[in-house]
């Protein structure tokens, strides 16, 4: 992984769509609060085989340096901006998981140029769990849901995080309001969550798609949060249909249809279930 420096702010990168021939997709996957690429390692190897993918860590996460100031979502999905600028990624497919769907929402609102879709995984924040301790009861009921190794997975990259910076970061998530956000997105948005996850909800994710112009819900049977985790092989097919339909028009169609889809966990299927 190679770094990349906007002002105080330490990025991480690792691929940089380097894996795939050249007109193939490009794929940008963010990570949310507290974790690193590492929970992407498997979405990103599968995905990587016919599209070109770049993870990145943000500031303070993954053991990157930590700046001396907090940055908002608007300050990171600036810097963010600059980091694909010099990647020179144009009308990428931007993934962001947690809160990392506040980060790419935010990033593609202001740069549209860099999106050409946008994928949100287990969006946050739920309306139902806008405190510190209301995330902190659903984190615990996925912790129990979560296979041991994507709790490993994530745990330690909360210790390399620590509590100080995972704080400070949490309280842009809480106030972060995302229903607002994807409804200035001019590109087709994607939500994509785990049946079982207790973070974001089937109500909170339905709220989102009726608030986007042109979006799909897709849902993956058995999984909670961390879905591009535990069910990488659903995920990947779900993004790669996305990006291979035909939707574009349909952001400007007064008549664009939200539809919700179910996938299968353990391979490329997608049903139609609404």
């Amino acid at each position: 992984m190679r770094t990349e420096r906007v002002g105080d702010l330490v990025f991480g990168v690792l691929g940089a769509g380097e894996e795939a021939g050249s007109g193939s997709p490009e794929i940008v996957l963010v990570h949310g609060i507290g974790v690193s690429h590492r929970y992407y390692e498997r979405l990103h190897a599968r995905l990587a085989r016919t599209a070109r993918v770049a993870s990145i860590d943000l500031p303070g996460f993954g053991g990157l340096p930590k700046p001396h100031w907090n940055p908002s979502i608007g300050d990171m999905a600036a810097a963010l901006a600059e980091v694909l600028d010099r990647l020179e990624v144009r009308q990428a497919v931007l993934v962001g998981q947690s809160m990392g769907a506040q980060w790419v929402t935010e990033l593609a609102v202001r740069r549209p140029d860099l999106a050409s879709r946008v994928v949100l995984i287990g969006p946050v924040s739920d309306e139902r769990h806008r405190t510190a301790f209301s995330q902190g009861i659903a984190l615990l009921a996925d912790i129990l849901r979560e296979p041991p190794h994507s709790n490993l997975t994530v745990l330690t990259d909360y210790v390399r995080c620590g509590p100080r910076w995972f704080g400070a970061q949490l309280q842009w998530m809480l106030s972060y309001r995302l229903e607002d956000a994807v409804a200035q997105l001019t590109m087709p948005l994607l939500l994509l969550r785990g049946a079982r996850d207790p973070i974001a909800g089937l109500r909170w994710c339905r709220r989102l798609r009726s608030r986007a112009r042109a979006a799909r819900l897709v849902l993956v049977p058995k999984a909670p949060h961390n879905a591009q985790t535990t069910a990488p092989v659903a995920v990947a097919s779900a993004v790669l249909d996305f990006v291979a339909a035909d939707v574009v028009d349909a952001v400007d169609s007064a008549h664009a249809a939200h539809r919700t889809e179910r996938v299968d966990p353990a391979g490329p299927a997608i049903t139609d279930v609404a």
